[in-house]
């Protein structure tokens, strides 16, 4: 699939890693429907430099429901969808499953229920040239050990620790099922931890930044060594890109930085950044506050990207360079983040109310 001119539908289109998928996808030429029920994790803003441009649109709906996407569907007519709506914060996840298996499981089910009718209704070729990507997380695959070189491949099972992941599990699961039942075109891709700017201050790199920025204490579960794969966001929307113009329906394809290391080591780094950039707190690491750890925390993360890096694709922001630009990004945004901040406070599970914010 060339990506210039096409027609693609991108749900949670104004979420973090959605948000840069449709801007990538614009500047590529395509036209994008951004379809997003604007839940508290959106940022419509990081879509404002579209709102004039020809070949961006925007439709406020809930992947649950049957009727808006039916609507979107024969309103805009997509060769692709992206579909990128999920509840995806595991601590959120521990405290309310049943949202996550709303959204992630039957709303995956309705939206694929959705694409399925619009697709039988294609002309032979529109059909072969239709495709459905599932984006969804390593976290499927569950826990490696600390110690040793192992890494999760497409293919291996999968061994959810989370409702979070559970839940991104399941969805994986419908896509696949929706491929070789019906002939749905459909891919699956399965990424590694992603940061970068416009990301909701929840996860763990916005998290230690504003903390930072604050002067509060940044929250660390256990003793930091659970260790993650990072991937900056345009990295990540540039894979989205090369598996929809490459990918084969029914694949599997894992997206990783290849750059694994401990939370602890990471929050290092991030703290020297902030060293640089607000010298008038350093020593930041001295904030560093281990907490409670979360139950089930899966101790290690890391996949094995070959099939992606077989299409062309590699990752192309170096985590230094990224963690230097992300943290410029939340000390010069401070006006967005911290309407967030008032609303949700830092929300980590063992954090008290004066971490918190609240």
């Amino acid at each position: 699939m060339t990506l210039e001119g096409r027609r693609l539908l991108v749900t949670g289109g104004c979420g973090f890693i959605g948000g840069a998928l449709v801007r990538r996808l614009v500047a590529a030429g395509a036209r994008v429907l951004a379809l997003d029920k604007l839940t508290y994790a959106a940022a419509p803003e990081a879509l404002a430099g579209l709102s004039d441009s020809p070949r961006y649109a925007f439709r406020r709906a809930d992947v649950c429901d049957a009727g808006a996407l039916r609507a979107a569907f024969a309103a805009f007519l997509p060769e692709a969808v992206v579909h990128l709506a999920a509840e995806t914060h595991v601590d959120r996840s521990i405290d309310a499953p049943a949202d996550f298996v709303r959204t992630n499981v039957l709303g995956t089910a309705t939206l694929l229920d959705a694409a399925l009718a619009y697709w039988q209704g294609l002309p032979e070729a529109g059909r072969a040239a239709f495709r459905f990507l599932q984006v969804s997380t390593d976290e499927v695959f569950g826990s490696l050990p600390l110690a040793g070189g192992a890494v999760f491949r497409a293919g291996d099972a999968y061994d959810p620790g989370s409702p979070y992941a559970a839940s991104k599990a399941a969805g994986d699961q419908l896509a696949r099922a929706w491929h070789r039942t019906y002939g749905l075109p459909t891919l699956v891709c399965n990424g590694c931890n992603t940061y970068g700017p416009w990301q909701f201050p929840e996860k763990l790199v916005p998290t230690a930044i504003l903390a930072g920025l604050l002067g509060r204490p940044i929250p660390l579960y256990g003793s930091g060594a659970n260790r993650r794969d990072w991937l900056h966001v345009a990295d990540h929307a540039a894979a989205l890109c090369r598996i929809l113009e490459a990918g084969t329906p029914g694949g599997t394809y894992l997206i990783a930085g290849g750059g694994a290391l401990a939370n602890l080591e990471l929050v290092r780094r991030l703290c020297r950044v902030l060293d640089e950039m607000q010298p008038a707190g350093a020593p930041h690491a001295d904030l560093i506050a281990f907490v409670a750890d979360r139950p089930a925390h899966d101790l290690r993360y890391e996949v094995d990207p070959a099939g992606l890096r077989g299409l062309g694709w590699q990752p192309r922001v170096s985590l230094e360079e990224g963690l230097r630009e992300t943290v410029a990004w939340y000390r010069d945004h401070a006006g967005w983040w911290q309407a967030r901040l008032g609303a949700a406070g830092l929300v980590r599970r063992g954090l008290g109310p004066d971490t918190n914010g609240r």
